[in-house]
């Protein structure tokens, strides 16, 4: 392990909820869930403080379900219950390592975890406790990379990094191209106007605001969170600098 000082000390990761299927074509992969919690608990570990976005498209995607008849609305909130349910089942494996963890849901459901307040959120990293952010926003046509990106501001965070598939942002799917480039750094505007599949609008405009780098790596990677937090290993930034 580096000795490299840690040059983002608060940080948000968003992962997809597509991440915790593992290789099958819905729910929870138990094995992948604990993986990513030891990845989370290393970081920890470090001292930094972390927080948390996962989405919910392992269980249920809003945007898919409308577009076949359903209400947008009712299926934006069903969406932001599936994020909830894998909050919970992240929250169970990190305190299984014995990490202490949060769930804070920005739909009040007090019975399972805490309501979303900021100051209390802040207290709890400060604290070295995990929390993770729940339901995403609250309100319907808003994706958990928007919510990622509110929570990060709200959070005073140092950075947002985006754990994916890959190890970055390419010109094209690397999976499906092998001829596709990593790019090493990006502006905000170049993710906008070249419409890379980086985050949703919103989110990039969210963070070009506040300043906060997105940092795009591979959550499947052996210590590649660690590593993106020392500024080493593979990963792309967006950032208000030249691409």
């Amino acid at each position: 392990m580096s000795d490299m000082p840690l040059k983002y000390k608060r940080v948000l990761l968003k992962i997809s909820g597509e991440a915790l299927m593992g290789s099958g074509d819905f729910g929870l992969d138990p094995q992948i869930v604990d993986r990513l919690a030891a990845e989370i608990a290393s970081v920890r570990e470090l001292g930094a403080e972390v927080c948390l976005v996962i989405g919910g498209g392992n269980i249920f995607r809003g945007v898919s379900v409308a577009a076949q008849g359903m209400e947008r609305t009712t299926a934006d909130y069903m969406g932001m219950l599936a994020t909830v349910m894998n909050a919970l089942a992240m929250q169970s494996a990190l305190e299984k390592s014995g990490i202490p963890t949060r769930v804070q849901s920005a739909i009040p459901m007090q019975t399972v975890c805490e309501p979303y307040i900021r100051r209390r959120a802040v207290r709890h990293m400060e604290k070295g406790r995990i929390v993770i952010f729940a339901a995403g926003t609250g309100n319907p046509f808003f994706t958990t990379d928007t919510a990622a990106a509110l929570r990060a501001s709200e959070m005073d965070c140092d950075a947002m990094l985006k754990g994916t598939k890959v190890d970055g942002v390419y010109t094209a799917d690397p999976v499906k191209d092998p001829s596709a480039e990593r790019y090493e750094r990006l502006s905000y505007q170049d993710v906008l106007t070249r419409d890379l599949k980086v985050m949703d609008a919103s989110a990039i405009t969210l963070s070009r605001d506040k300043g906060i780098p997105i940092l795009v790596f591979s959550i499947f990677a052996e210590g590649a969170f660690a590593d993106v937090l020392r500024g080493e290993g593979r990963y792309t930034v967006v950032d208000g600098g030249e691409s």
